[in-house]
C-alpha cells in the first residue's frame, strides 16, 4: 500500500470524519476544525476557547464537535458554532473521541485512565453515563445495522464491544482484541470487520480482526499514529493523522502534524 501526503500545517490531528466529500478533522491545540479536499486543498473552522477532539455528523448535516477540556459538546450549522451539551458533571476526565449512531445519538468518551466513562448524548442534548469501569476510552465506531459499538481503550490495550439497545443503552461487554502490542487510539470500521487502529506508540496502522488477528500494517517510521477512517471514492480511502509526539501537551506551538491517505481493498462500513 502507497501512503500519500495529503495535507500537513497543522497541530495535533484528531477525530477524523467523511462527508460530502470532504475530510474533517480537528486540531486541539490549534483550535479549530479543518476540512480537506481528495486534492489537499484545507480549509479553517475556528474555533477559539476550545480543544476540539472528536467529530460527528448528524442526520440533518449539522457537526458535533468535542470540546474536551471544558467537557462540553459543540453545535454547528455550517455559520454558527453554539453550545449543544454540557457534560462536566458526568464525566470524569477530559472528553476524547466521539460517534453518532443513525438515530443522531453521541457516544463521547471521557478518559481517564482507569474508571473512564462513555456518555450518550441524545438528539435534545441530554446526556446519560452509559458504559463505566474503561481504561481511557478512545476511537469508537458503530458497525453498519446499528446493533454494536467498538471503543479503543488505550491504557488498557484492547478493543471492546458493545450491544446497543433500541432504546441506545450499552450491554453486553465484550473483548474484541487484547493484548495489543501498543495503545490504541483512533480507528475505522470496514465492510468484513476489520478494525483498522491507529497503535499511537507503535508508529503504525493495523488491521485488527475480532480475536486480535492483524491482517495488514501500515509503518509510519517516527511519526506517532493517532486516528484514522475510511472515506473518499466506494470508502476506500484509509486516511491517516499521524503527529512527532503522543502527548498533546508536548507539541504546543508545533505544526508537524500530517493527513495521509491509502487505497485500501476493503471498503469502509457502518459510523462514522
Amino acid at each position: 500500500m502507497t501512503v500519500t501526503p495529503l495535507a500537513n500545517g497543522f497541530c495535533f490531528g484528531e477525530g477524523p470524519r467523511w462527508f460530502e466529500g470532504l475530510l474533517w478533522f480537528s486540531d486541539m491545540l490549534g483550535e479549530a476544525v479543518h476540512t480537506v479536499t481528495l486534492g489537499g486543498a484545507m480549509t479553517t473552522l475556528p474555533v477559539e476557547g476550545h480543544a476540539p477532539s472528536g467529530l460527528g455528523f448528524c442526520p440533518d448535516g449539522c457537526l458535533l464537535v468535542v470540546s474536551g477540556e471544558k467537557r462540553q459538546v459543540l453545535h454547528y450549522d455550517g455559520e454558527d458554532v453554539t453550545g449543544f451539551a454540557d457534560l462536566s458533571e458526568l464525566a470524569p476526565a477530559n472528553l476524547g473521541d466521539m460517534v453518532i449512531d443513525p438515530l443522531g445519538r453521541a457516544y463521547v468518551g471521557s478518559q481517564a485512565r482507569s474508571g473512564g466513562v462513555i456518555i450518550r448524548v441524545d438528539r435534545d442534548g441530554s446526556a446519560r453515563v452509559v458504559a463505566e469501569d474503561l481504561d481511557f476510552p478512545n476511537g469508537m465506531v458503530i458497525t453498519a445495522d446499528g446493533s454494536t459499538l467498538i471503543v479503543a481503550e488505550s491504557v488498557g490495550r484492547r478493543l471492546s464491544a458493545f450491544s446497543i439497545d433500541a432504546a441506545g443503552a450499552l450491554h453486553d461487554r465484550r473483548v474484541f482484541a487484547d493484548g495489543l502490542g501498543a495503545p490504541p487510539d483512533g480507528i475505522a470500521l470496514d465492510a468484513e470487520g476489520g478494525v483498522w487502529t491507529a497503535m499511537t506508540l507503535g508508529c503504525r496502522f493495523d488491521r485488527i480482526e475480532a480475536g486480535g488477528a492483524v491482517t495488514d500494517s501500515i509503518d509510519m517510521g517516527e511519526r506517532t499514529a493517532i486516528a484514522c477512517t475510511l472515506g473518499g471514492p466506494e470508502r476506500r480511502t484509509l486516511f491517516l493523522l499521524s503527529s512527532t509526539d503522543a502527548y498533546p501537551e508536548r507539541l504546543i506551538g508545533t505544526k508537524n502534524s500530517r493527513l495521509d491517505a491509502v487505497t485500501v481493498d476493503v471498503p469502509g462500513a457502518g459510523w462514522p
